[in-house]
Formats: structure tokens, C-alpha cells, sequence
């Protein structure tokens, strides 16, 4: 069994070194330890992609993920791979901030909420925003824009929300909607993307 300690490490680096670990073609199971929720999130979610059943217990302050080689694949892909649904275009929106423009903060939040009620018109080839900084303030508890969001992830829209950002912010315990993410699966999707659109 291989144990990766993780402790003090900030996604994506849990990550990338499960990641590391699997690529390396070792065989049996993985444990690997983090010290915080975003990284046990992704690094949970990113095992259960790759095929491995996942255990977690915790212990005083810390994560211990185990995960053991199974037949089964995760249900969902993971938000960086190439499976799933395929569009016949892939635009993916990234939004650093929770409000459009600068010089008037209330004019640029009612821009926001006005660009999250009309997105939804590009159709199909909407696939995925992307929530980092400031903006994964839009997906937590008290957000004006929270059932937009909503409206958007239940229309089949992958919304991914960065962990670290959620950490950074105290917001992690917060978060209404969306997927808890990293930088590895933010790269990943707009290398996937057919267009990124920087709010």
C-alpha cells in the first residue's frame, strides 16, 4: 500500500501527487492524508474517477482517504476528463469575481445577476463555469444569484467552484451549488473547452 502524506499541501497538489502515484503503475491500494476539506473533496472525487473505492475517516485534524483498485467507474466523470455527454461545442465561462466591470460595485453585481439569468440563451453549447477569487461568493449561502445558479447546474451547466478560494474565504461549509474543485480540473476543462469566456 502506498501512503502519501499531504498535510500543509493545498490543491491541487494532493492531486496531482494521487495522480503521480496511479501514473507511476503502481498496483493495490492508495492512502493518502490532507489536512483540509477542499483537498479531501477533490482528491475523493478524483480516486472515485480513476476506478478506486474510497474509504475516509478522520482523525484529530486531519483526512485519511484509502482507496482500493475496484471494476467500478464514478457515475459522474471527473470535471477535467473527456467523458460524458459530448456537445457539439464546449464554451466554458470563467468568472474570477462576483460582479462584471469596474468603477461601480452595485452596478457590477446587478450586471452579474442580470448575465446569470440570460446565459442559458447560448444553448447547448454551454458546458461548464467556472467559479475562482471573489467569484465562488456567488455560490454560497446568502448570494443573490444562488437560484440562478441552481436553475443553471439542474439545466445540466457544470459549475465548478475552487476549494482553495472556499478555504481562502472561510466559505467552505457554505457552498450552496456547484462541484468543489482545483487548479488541476480548472486547466484541464479549459483545455477541453472549444472557447473560454473570461468574465
Amino acid at each position: 500500500m502506498q501512503k502519501i502524506d499531504c498535510k500543509g499541501l493545498a490543491c491541487p497538489r494532493p492531486v496531482l501527487m494521487a495522480k503521480q502515484a496511479i501514473e507511476s503503475g503502481a498496483s493495490g491500494p492508495i492512502t493518502l492524508i490532507v489536512d483540509n476539506l477542499a483537498a479531501k473533496e477533490n482528491v475523493l472525487r478524483f480516486l472515485a474517477s480513476q476506478g478506486y473505492e474510497v474509504e475516509v475517516s478522520q482523525q484529530d485534524d486531519h483526512f485519511v482517504l484509502t482507496g482500493k483498485p475496484g471494476s467500478k467507474k464514478a457515475k459522474e466523470p471527473e470535471p477535467g476528463s473527456a467523458t460524458g455527454v459530448e456537445k457539439a461545442s464546449k464554451i466554458l465561462i470563467f468568472c474570477p469575481t462576483d460582479r462584471i466591470g469596474f468603477g461601480d460595485d452595485e452596478l457590477g453585481r446587478k450586471l452579474m445577476a442580470s448575465f446569470l439569468k440570460t446565459v442559458n440563451e447560448m444553448g447547448p453549447d454551454l458546458w461548464r463555469l467556472v467559479l475562482v477569487n471573489n467569484g465562488v461568493k456567488l455560490a454560497v449561502t446568502g448570494s443573490p444569484v444562488l437560484d440562478d445558479l441552481q436553475k443553471l447546474a439542474d439545466s445540466g451547466i457544470s459549475i465548478l467552484v475552487c476549494g482553495t478560494c472556499l478555504t481562502h474565504f472561510d466559505l467552505m461549509d457554505k457552498k450552496q451549488v456547484g462541484q468543489t474543485t482545483n487548479m488541476l480540473d480548472i486547466v484541464t476543462s479549459m483545455h477541453l473547452a472549444d472557447k473560454v469566456i473570461s468574465l
